[in-house]
């Protein structure tokens, strides 16, 4: 199945008529930045949307999270008409609508993983080469929990970064 995609215009103008933003990134990327009156459904959790038969324009980032799960956000939609916004929350800043950023919130989970294991496999091929070869087993084992998680969709990583004490003020 596939949705409709607006221009950030034209969903501005649905929105105005009534239509429903529902922002299906995870609860951490909502609280960074956010349409203002878009609702945090993620997408994990967008079967709990509730149904009241008005028009639902669903978002994410730049539209390839929506665009590759059209068929799941139109049957959360029901018999309501369901768009995707083109481009996502970047193609509507840079329509020049506005957007609600609070810096202070911490970066998406999946930027933090990237980050630390760019930087522990960086560390290992620099103490491997400068220290000891045995560091080098420090990005081989980052590389192999990367692997993992590729695989799996379970992320180690990930599950540690997010109880760190940085990471419980994202909104819920």
């Amino acid at each position: 199945m596939t949705l409709a995609t607006l221009s950030p215009a034209e969903t501005h103008a649905v929105i105005r008529s009534g239509a429903r933003l529902i922002d299906i990134r995870g609860a951490d990327e909502h609280a960074r930045e956010r349409i203002p009156g878009a609702v945090n459904v993620p997408l994990d959790r967008i079967g709990d949307l509730p149904c009241d038969g008005r028009p639902v324009v669903f978002h994410c980032r730049s539209g390839m999270r929506t665009a590759a799960n059209a068929a799941q956000l139109c049957a959360a939609a029901g018999n309501a008409p369901a768009y995707i916004l083109g481009g996502g929350i970047e193609a509507w800043r840079q329509a020049g609508h506005p957007v609600v950023a609070d810096r202070s919130q911490p970066l998406e989970i999946m930027r933090q993983v990237q980050i630390t294991a760019g930087a522990l496999v960086l560390a290992g091929v620099l103490l491997g080469l400068f220290v000891t070869p045995g560091f080098f087993a420090l990005s081989a084992f980052v590389g192999a929990g990367l692997i993992f998680a590729g695989v799996t969709g379970w992320c180690g990583m990930a599950n540690l970064l997010r109880i760190m004490p940085w990471n419980r003020r994202a909104a819920a």
